[in-house]
Protein backbone atom coordinates (compact mmCIF):
# COMPACT_ATOMS: atom_id res chain seq x y z
CA UNK A 1 0.00 0.00 0.00
CA UNK A 2 1.17 3.52 -0.64
CA UNK A 3 -0.08 6.71 0.96
CA UNK A 4 -1.51 8.71 -1.49
CA UNK A 5 -2.96 12.10 0.90
CA UNK A 6 -2.76 13.14 4.51
CA UNK A 7 -5.32 15.33 5.76
CA UNK A 8 -7.56 16.83 9.07
CA UNK A 9 -10.08 17.72 6.17
CA UNK A 10 -12.80 15.46 6.32
CA UNK A 11 -14.40 16.99 3.43
CA UNK A 12 -11.39 16.30 1.37
CA UNK A 13 -11.21 13.05 1.90
CA UNK A 14 -15.05 12.18 1.38
CA UNK A 15 -14.02 13.91 -2.27
CA UNK A 16 -10.95 11.84 -2.93
CA UNK A 17 -13.04 8.74 -2.30
CA UNK A 18 -15.48 9.48 -4.63
CA UNK A 19 -13.20 10.32 -7.41
CA UNK A 20 -11.05 6.97 -6.76
CA UNK A 21 -14.00 5.05 -6.34
CA UNK A 22 -15.37 6.44 -9.46
CA UNK A 23 -12.39 4.99 -11.13
CA UNK A 24 -12.65 1.57 -9.58
CA UNK A 25 -9.79 2.46 -7.97
CA UNK A 26 -9.69 0.29 -4.56
CA UNK A 27 -8.45 2.02 -1.15
CA UNK A 28 -8.13 2.54 2.44
CA UNK A 29 -8.36 5.01 4.48
CA UNK A 30 -6.16 5.09 7.73
CA UNK A 31 -7.24 6.45 10.96
CA UNK A 32 -10.76 7.87 10.42
CA UNK A 33 -11.71 6.35 13.54
CA UNK A 34 -8.91 7.71 15.46
CA UNK A 35 -12.18 11.13 16.49
CA UNK A 36 -12.91 8.92 19.55
CA UNK A 37 -9.42 9.17 20.88
CA UNK A 38 -8.74 12.49 20.00
CA UNK A 39 -12.31 13.96 21.25
CA UNK A 40 -13.46 14.58 17.64
CA UNK A 41 -11.08 17.61 17.45
CA UNK A 42 -9.52 16.66 13.94
CA UNK A 43 -5.76 16.54 15.03
CA UNK A 44 -4.91 13.01 13.63
CA UNK A 45 -5.09 13.67 9.75
CA UNK A 46 -6.67 10.54 7.85
CA UNK A 47 -4.40 8.86 5.18
CA UNK A 48 -5.47 7.66 1.84
CA UNK A 49 -3.60 4.70 0.94
CA UNK A 50 -4.12 2.78 -2.48
CA UNK A 51 -2.58 -0.71 -3.66
CA UNK A 52 0.66 0.00 -5.59
CA UNK A 53 -0.50 -0.99 -8.87
CA UNK A 54 -3.20 1.54 -8.75
CA UNK A 55 -0.93 4.55 -7.63
CA UNK A 56 0.64 6.02 -10.66
CA UNK A 57 -3.33 5.84 -11.79
CA UNK A 58 -4.79 7.46 -8.61
CA UNK A 59 -2.15 10.13 -8.95
CA UNK A 60 -2.66 11.36 -12.01
CA UNK A 61 -6.35 11.61 -11.22
CA UNK A 62 -5.92 13.64 -8.36
CA UNK A 63 -3.46 15.54 -10.56
CA UNK A 64 -6.31 15.95 -13.67
CA UNK A 65 -9.04 17.24 -10.80
CA UNK A 66 -6.81 19.84 -8.99
CA UNK A 67 -5.48 18.00 -5.88
CA UNK A 68 -1.73 17.69 -7.31
CA UNK A 69 -1.02 20.00 -4.12
CA UNK A 70 -2.77 17.55 -1.54
CA UNK A 71 -0.60 14.60 -3.08
CA UNK A 72 2.12 12.87 -0.26
CA UNK A 73 5.67 12.92 -2.34
CA UNK A 74 6.06 9.72 -4.07
CA UNK A 75 8.71 7.45 -3.26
Amino acid sequence: MRELVRTNDAVLVSAIEALLDGADIRHLVLDQNMSIVEGSLGIIPRRIMVHEDDNRVARQLLADAGLAHELRPDE
